[in-house]
């Protein structure tokens, strides 16, 4: 049994949970807190711990020796004894932990069902990537839920082995969400070590408790990451690898500088409510939240130090303070790579992102504060692009053309160098240099994977381009929403009718759709409703009240 077919059993088990009123957040949340408990067990029972992080009483054979309501009584004292527990991750992980399930047989269901695992195949793939694989059904099934939380697996993996993070360097997520670019982050350097074992003892427990910091700010989120992390074997300090608090409050400003931040801030404003922006520290007041995370990722930067951070258009394109804080960003950070990201591959339809990938100061002095960004490469994966869903996954084999393109640029110094210093290259580096080298099938600085084969390729054609600081300033008033190709699927404006015309057949359509609205209210019984909004749109119109 592989670990996805786990999950597929174990999300199964929702639609027998509706009947005690869960839904599939209430179930995960439900779900985490026995899964865990069970994992430890086996965990120890297969030596990957060394002894049981759960006191006696709070442990898996405490619980499936029992039934009824005495199991359900004792299951409540076991999340109360776990949230006072001495051990101040698991209590952290407990905190105000509570069951919503309300018949003893379903609690009794759940554990018999994790009992009839097959824990042995579910060690070898790992159990902390069988809860991972658990947080991302909830988020593709929930995209009004955990989704916020969670960034497609292949996009995070994408830009960790393109950042390249190393032992002993320090690692911040400040929106750590469940904690999957840490994560990953870890393993990365786990795979390059032997899982640690090349490195010395003291290097090792430097990446089990020091290496990484997070932050979020929702409490049940972070109690999936403390989970999730100790899990994969990250400890972190006394308050565990994810802190719970507001990196765009006193908790931000607290934290110390590192040499990697990998993020992907939630969408949306202050305005909403999911967090304020109390930080008085940041240069630049805003509002918009990824402006305000953005300011904090490169002011945490140490010298030298480098980010990727997903960030939607508007963080590109905004006027006013989203102006300055991108020329503070291209002053004090190289950035050199932009990654236009395409739609549909997060929880909110239609949100357009973008992965910014810089570095502190240049690589010829770290320190450096002003003009650092001479070029940026954008990488357009956006254009010409399918529709991604559910029927058409977003996946590794999609972003492979760019990690060819970036890992070619950074390999021979071409994204970290000047425009004069440039030239200083050998010619076999040139873009067009590497253009000709696609017939090889060898990495080019072009991806021309997407075009038709009567196309010519050229450098306008290319998914990838360079655009100097002055082109950015001058031409795109700093703006960085800098797009080339030509979607296939748009409509030539010049043979466009006149705009009365269009607006006339837009006015028709809205008629007819609002035709058919109101006669499926009334087909619902629902001829009241249709009459109210009959009547706000005559008072819109200014037609009067609406003879029925």
């Amino acid at each position: 049994m592989t670990n996805n077919d786990i999950v597929q059993k174990l999300w199964n088990l929702c639609d027998v949970l509706r009947d005690d009123g869960i839904n599939y957040s209430d179930y995960v949340t439900e779900l985490v807190l026995l899964l865990f408990i069970k994992m430890e067990f086996e965990n120890t029972e297969a030596g990957l711990l060394n002894k049981h992080k759960l006191p006696e009483g709070c442990r898996w054979g405490d619980l499936n020796s029992k039934s009824g309501v005495v199991l359900m009584n004792y299951y409540k004292q076991v999340l109360l004894d776990l949230s006072k527990s001495s051990d101040s991750l698991i209590s952290a992980i407990y905190t105000d932990a509570q069951t919503r399930l309300r018949e003893p047989r379903h609690l009794e269901q759940l554990i018999k069902t994790l009992d009839g695992i097959d824990w042995f195949s579910a060690q070898k793939d790992g159990l902390g990537d069988l809860y991972e694989g658990l947080l991302e059904k909830n988020a593709n099934e929930t995209k009004s839920g955990a989704g916020q939380y969670f960034t497609p697996r292949a996009l995070i993996d994408s830009i960790v082995r393109c950042i390249k993070p190393q032992a002993g360097e320090t690692i911040q997520d400040p929106a750590a969400g469940t904690a999957g670019f840490l994560i990953a982050a870890d393993k990365y350097i786990r795979d390059a070590t032997d899982n640690l074992i090349d490195l010395k003892q003291k290097d090792r427990d430097f990446q089990i408790h020091n290496a990484f910091i997070g932050v979020e700010l929702v409490p049940s989120t972070r109690r999936l990451a403390l989970m999730n992390c100790l899990l994969h074997g990250m400890e972190g300090d006394d308050e565990g690898v994810v802190h719970l608090g507001n990196a765009l409050g006193d908790t931000g400003k607290s934290l110390q500088k590192v040499d990697v931040v990998l993020a992907n801030p939630p969408f949306g404003t202050a305005k909403g409510g999911e967090a304020s922006i109390t930080r008085d520290d940041l240069t630049y007041k805003t509002s918009n939240k990824q402006l305000a995370f953005l300011q904090h990722i490169y002011r945490t930067l140490k010298p030298g130090g480098r980010a990727a951070v997903v960030l939607p258009d508007n963080v590109l394109f905004e006027a006013g303070q989203g102006s300055d804080i991108r020329r503070d960003l291209m002053d004090k950070c190289n950035l050199h790579t932009i990654l236009r990201l395409p739609t549909g591959i997060f929880y909110a339809a239609g949100v357009k992102t973008n992965v910014l990938f810089f570095t502190k100061g240049t690589a010829q002095n770290p320190k450096q504060e002003e003009g650092c960004t001479q070029n940026v490469w954008v990488y357009d994966l956006r254009t010409n692009m399918p529709s991604f869903g559910k029927r058409t996954p977003f996946g590794e084999q999609h972003l492979k053309p760019f990690e060819a393109c970036y890992e070619l640029l950074h390999s021979v110094g071409w994204a970290e160098r000047s425009d004069a210093q440039q030239s200083e290259l050998p010619a076999t580096t040139s873009p067009s240099q590497c253009w000709a080298s696609q017939a090889q099938h060898q990495p080019t600085l072009c991806d021309f994977a997407w075009m038709a084969e009567d196309v010519e390729r050229t450098p306008e054609n290319s998914r990838l381009r360079n655009f100097t600081r002055d082109y950015i300033r001058d031409t795109k008033g700093d703006s960085l929403d800098i797009s080339w190709l030509k979607d296939n699927d748009s409509v030539d404006a010049a043979s466009l009718p006149e705009p009365d015309v269009l607006a006339a057949e837009a006015m028709s359509e809205l008629t007819e759709a609002l035709r058919e609205l109101d006669g499926l209210l009334a087909a619902l019984g629902a001829g009241d409703q249709a009459k109210v909004q009959k009547d706000l749109l005559a008072e819109v119109l200014g037609l009067g009240e609406v003879k029925v």
